[in-house]
């Protein structure tokens, strides 16, 4: 009879009428050895066995009666993969998961990775003031780096167990999405085929895009239903940087000048600009020589300091060019990392005089989008004049968490963000949390306050990644990717006509 079940007073009953009370055969048992982490070491005399006890973890123990053994199977693509974990045992210890890289990711954490008890002296600044560093003092002591992990989430996060369990209270407010993120990791190196990244294919052009959610545009653009969360988490860290700059740029964008929309008038301004060149009119072309029409130039989209979105499959960002059915792109990916872990991919060319900065051009992909990838700041290239001249109405800048307010990657944009408002063009950027996009528009506000205009106000993005990242110099800074979304440009100055002074005024003067 469970206590839980049973009022205090039957309890001492039942006491008193069996004082030898034994566990009953259904009860589960375990071995000594496997509850020495929460009981005396001391065995019994009369049994090896004893009662396991609730601990302070939550998590539930899980038992196999036989151990998964991998497998090999082909997926519907006639591809042949290993399956590695199933959907029901995903959750692993980091340390002691079947995935080795997910076990080299734990080890880089024991390494770099500092504990955040208050009772230890701070490791950095904290710029943030939801960051757990500020309960520390520097007369506390020496800083030690994470060595114990949390059962719950299978994440090293403290450097012992009583620091974890003295500071469970704070460790629990993202727990629960650390773990998500545990089972996510490892369900993306299950070997599972994939359906959520099986992407639509193009649409007729009367079929109208609802862009007002993830639901509505999957749902409308004909995407294979998503039933599950964690499906639809893996889809969106993908897609999440093309929808980010097609939701800003298309014409049936859920940000608009209303009330709550968050767009300000010179965003309309320069936004309305850039969609007349997205959406062209109908009339005057066709399929013959008699409706021939001059094709316009490619839609310029430089995205700057690219990272992780240069090396996303390709048919990914096909779909940003599924919505716009008459324009050409042409995509930039500018940076000093924007081939990283891909020259086996693409061996970077040789700079040459017809190729000054070795870019790498695929032209193949579509006739609707070329891709070029350039590793080099963006700052050396503007001053040669290699893209001049900039047309507001045909180019734009993308900045994914670019960092402009972080003091480790500040400094790389000092020479960068005055050449981009000297364009003109409209900058759309993006932040990791609500932190990392204030710090880098009260950067921009106070450097550059007089010399830009703000587009479109800071606020959540609606197509941001619905899967959380963990960093791994600090496991409690939760963030997802393109979580923040803004844009500005630099300031406009219009010329206007002075006013013409009154006749009465005039001839009282005469």
């Amino acid at each position: 009879m469970r206590s839980s079940y049973t009022c205090n007073k039957c309890i001492s009953l039942i006491k008193v009428s069996r004082p030898q009370l034994r566990p009953s055969p259904a009860l589960r048992l375990v071995p000594q050895k496997l509850s020495q982490r929460h009981h005396s070491t001391k065995a019994p005399a009369q049994s090896q066995l004893c009662l396991a006890r609730r601990g302070i973890s939550t998590t539930p123990s899980r038992r196999f009666e036989q151990g998964f053994e991998p497998y090999e199977y082909v997926d519907p693509e006639g591809i042949r993969r290993k399956l590695v974990l199933t959907e029901d045992n995903l959750f692993h210890s980091f340390t002691h998961s079947p995935i080795p890289e997910i076990r080299k990711r734990a080890a880089f954490m024991r390494q770099h990775a500092y504990c955040p008890h208050p009772s230890h002296k701070p490791t950095r600044v904290a710029h943030n003031p939801n960051d757990l560093e500020n309960r520390k003092s520097p007369g506390g002591a020496p800083p030690a780096h994470v060595n114990f992990e949390c059962p719950d989430c299978g994440v090293p996060v403290y450097c012992c167990e009583e620091h974890w369990a003295d500071d469970y209270e704070a460790h629990l407010e993202v727990c629960d999405v650390m773990r998500e993120a545990n089972e996510d990791d490892h369900d993306l190196r299950s070997g599972r085929f994939f359906k959520e990244f099986q992407f639509a294919e193009p649409q007729i052009e009367e079929i109208l895009t609802n862009m007002s959610s993830w639901d509505t545009y999957l749902y409308t653009r004909d995407f294979d239903a998503l039933n599950k969360d964690r499906e639809m988490r893996q889809a969106t860290k993908l897609l999440t940087y093309p929808m980010t700059i097609a939701s800003v740029i298309h014409e049936l964008s859920p940000y608009n000048i209303r009330k709550g929309g968050r767009m300000t008038p010179e965003g309309l301004k320069s936004f309305s600009a850039l969609r007349h060149s997205l959406h062209p009119p109908r009339t005057g072309g066709g399929d013959s020589w008699k409706n021939a029409r001059l094709a316009p130039p490619s839609v310029r989209l430089f995205i700057l300091g690219a990272r992780a979105e240069s090396s996303l499959p390709r048919e990914t960002w096909m779909q940003m060019a599924y919505l716009f059915h008459r324009v050409q792109f042409s995509v930039h990916f500018i940076g000093p990392e924007s081939m990283a872990n891909r020259e086996n991919e693409l061996p970077l060319p040789e700079r040459t005089p017809l190729n000054p900065f070795g870019a790498v051009v695929e032209d193949r992909i579509s006739n609707a989008m070329k891709i070029s990838t350039f590793v080099e700041y963006y700052h050396a290239m503007h001053k040669t004049g290699y893209f001049y001249p900039y047309d507001p109405y045909f180019d734009c800048f993308v900045c994914f968490h670019p960092g402009f307010g972080n003091p480790a990657s500040m400094h790389e944009w000092e020479e960068t963000l005055p050449l981009l408002l000297e364009t003109k063009c409209p900058i759309i950027a993006t932040g990791y949390s609500p932190w990392d996009m204030q710090q880098d528009v009260e950067l921009l506000q106070k450097r550059y306050g007089n010399e830009m205009d703000i587009l479109l106000e800071p606020g959540e993005n609606i197509f941001r990644s619905l899967r959380w990242d963990l960093n791994d110099l600090d496991p409690h800074d939760i963030t997802c990717s393109n979580w923040g979304l803004y844009a500005f440009r630099g300031k406009r100055y219009e010329t206007t006509r002075k006013e013409e002074e009154p006749e009465e005024h005039s001839e009282r003067t005469a």
